[in-house]
């Protein structure tokens, strides 16, 4: 697999995007059937002048993988964004009137901040339960798979050990920790809330990198565990023949361009 491309993505709720090293291809189907094909070269944050300094690197990545769908959704408007539903935007306002009223209820205490963020999860698990993003999500693992394993997308798993759910379980774990301590230090309010958010993304993306090149160990297995189960439980479901279709053609734009520079 060395002399293939790193490929990550994001599902859309009728498509698929696909992150390169430096470009982006997405695929999307219409209403009317057809398959719908745009790419473009990725925003860059300094992610590779970054990439021997830990932490920050892998904030850099984050940010241009997210600096990428505003320009996606412009070059594709048929895409259909994964927050872009009125159900989802409720639960988002929904889950943040109840976190703060959690925080508001007493100290913050890891038990309470851990009970902040688990209800900070709800809305992303409603978006996976509505309409096919779920589905689309298993086409990005079998898609990308499939490229690196030289098979075919159909018998590959619907779950991916890159997967972003697994940063799930060490980002509450370093967010909650980092906020309490954070506040018993003294530094209170939006400043320590976004110190703790930034850091518990830095130290979960490391933890990522390290469970990736440490596949093996038991540890690495232990941190991937609880975002396996979420894919397999939640955040998957087994595709469509047409849905991988889409997938292909996501998968053939990126590596087009991607050979193009």
């Amino acid at each position: 697999m060395s002399d293939k491309l790193r490929l990550g993505g994001m599902a859309l709720r009728n498509g698929l995007l696909v992150h390169g090293p430096t470009h982006w291809a997405a695929a999307v189907r219409t209403r009317d059937g057809r398959i719908e094909v745009a790419s473009g070269p990725k925003p860059s944050f300094g992610s590779r002048a970054l990439e021997r300094v830990p932490g920050a690197r892998g904030v850099s990545k984050l940010a241009e993988a997210f600096a990428v769908v505003p320009i996606v959704k412009r070059r594709l408007p048929a895409a259909g964004l994964p927050m872009e539903d009125v159900k989802a935007l409720g639960g988002m306002l929904l889950a943040a009137a109840v976190s703060q009223a959690v925080r508001g209820s007493g100290e913050r205490t890891l038990g309470r901040e851990a009970a902040v963020s688990m209800i900070g999860l709800a809305p992303a698990l409603l978006v996976l339960r509505g309409g096919d993003i779920a589905a689309y999500h298993g086409v990005e693992h079998k898609a990308i798979a499939a490229y690196e394993q030289d098979g075919e997308a159909a018998e590959a798993r619907k779950e991916h050990d890159r997967c972003g759910s697994n940063l799930v379980a060490p980002l509450l774990a370093t967010t909650t920790i980092g906020t309490v301590a954070l506040r018993r230090a003294g530094v209170r309010g939006p400043v320590a809330d976004a110190l703790a958010a930034v850091g518990g993304i830095a130290v979960s993306l490391e933890l990522f990198a390290w469970s990736e090149r440490h596949s093996g160990t038991s540890l690495a297995r232990a941190l991937r565990k609880p975002g396996y189960e979420i894919q397999r439980l939640v955040g998957t479901r087994e595709p469509t023949e047409e849905q991988l279709e889409v997938g292909r053609a996501a998968l053939q734009e990126i590596l087009r361009v991607e050979s193009a520079t």
